[in-house]
């Protein structure tokens, strides 16, 4: 199946019933089969919106409901999305927002990129708060980082993203299906606006005008982080265990680093890798174990290097840096990132 495609049917098998979104390339098929799919749904509801900040905004109303809801853009359109997503933040509600991403900054064009880590890792919007980010590497990734980001979503009441690109949405390949959600006792969300028939009324805000109430609803939405960084937190490390250097690289630039390793290793080059799945929470402790005994990393991503930041942070100088990228939506081959691994191994190893 193709990648946005299977988004779209891991979502369904997960029990999102509400979907509404705008169209942007290179993620419209996945608007395209929600459309379909949503309307074979008992009470599935799909609505393209007449704008990225209606489409936002009706999740949040569905989200407030008690409903499983999501939403997806490319670049521009999460841009116009993150008002509503600190206020989903604030307010504490469940959703999920797919950013499959293309090549900026601006309009950009609408070639592969992951030109957003910035937007997604750092909130993106106004305000002390954070968002799960989910980042797959594969189309079986995609059903499965899906499912799970409904789960996460609901279980912290949070937004979740999944933040993949142009590439990993039109690739078509194999993919397995986790079981969809069997019908049963439904999680209890006891904070959803259901009417106030038999109980007192309730409501969802996150205008808090008196400053020690709104401080102490930041510091309780920084222990639910901390709550999040310690057990949600996911990574991926390859062929670590002999190597001398290592890179450091998410999504589609983990793939191709796989590839190019692979390479290097025929040439007796001892180089891993290390994946983040989570960009947040960013797998900094494992980066520090890994710091115990390699001290050189190269980080590769497909943009101008926006992960650097927090590959130092996780380090805390215990390992020297470089970095190679290519935005705007450029993809090199594995052969090209092999020689790159090769030139930065021999460097160290020489000097």
């Amino acid at each position: 199946m193709r990648g946005n495609h299977v988004i779209g049917e891991a979502a369904i098998r997960a029990g999102c019933h509400f979907y509404a979104g705008y169209p942007i390339t290179p993620q419209n098929e996945l608007t395209e089969y929600m459309a379909a799919r949503l309307s074979e749904v008992k009470d599935g509801v799909f609505i393209q919106a007449e704008s990225e900040l209606a489409a936002i905004n009706m999740v949040m109303g569905a989200s407030m409901a008690g409903t499983r809801a999501m939403t997806s853009s490319s670049g521009p359109g999460i841009s116009l999305k993150q008002e509503s997503i600190s206020f989903l933040s604030a307010m504490e509600l469940p959703a999920v927002i797919v950013n499959i991403s293309r090549g900026g900054p601006g309009l950009g064009n609408i070639a592969p990129s992951q030109s957003d880590y910035f937007q997604a890792t750092r909130g993106g919007g106004h305000g002390d708060y954070r968002n799960i980010v989910l980042a797959p590497n594969s189309v079986q990734e995609l059903a499965d980082l899906t499912m799970r980001a409904f789960d996460l979503a609901d279980k912290y009441r949070t937004p979740v993203l999944i933040l993949g690109d142009g590439m990993l949405g039109q690739m078509m390949e194999p993919v397995e299906f986790l079981d969809p959600k069997k019908p049963g006792k439904p999680v209890s969300k006891e904070w959803t606006l259901t009417g106030a028939n038999g109980r007192p009324s309730r409501i969802i805000r996150s205008l808090l005008l008196d400053p020690t109430v709104e401080e102490e609803h930041n510091w309780k939405l920084v222990r639910k982080y901390e709550r999040i960084i310690h057990k949600e937190t996911l990574v991926e490390d390859f062929l670590l265990g002999d190597s001398t250097m290592a890179v450091i690289a998410f999504g589609t630039a983990a793939r191709i680093t796989k590839g190019a390793i692979l390479r290097a290793r025929e040439q007796n080059i001892k180089v891993g890798m290390i994946r983040p799945i989570t960009l947040w929470p960013f797998p900094s402790k494992a980066i520090q174990e890994i710091s115990k005994i390699i001290k050189h990393f190269l980080v590769f991503e497909l943009n101008t290097g926006q992960m650097i930041d927090d590959v130092r942070l996780s380090l805390e100088g215990r390992g020297e840096v470089h970095f190679y990228g290519r935005p705007g939506g450029i993809i090199p081959t594995p052969l090209e990132v092999s020689r790159v691994i090769a030139s930065q191994y021999y460097q160290k190893r020489l000097g």
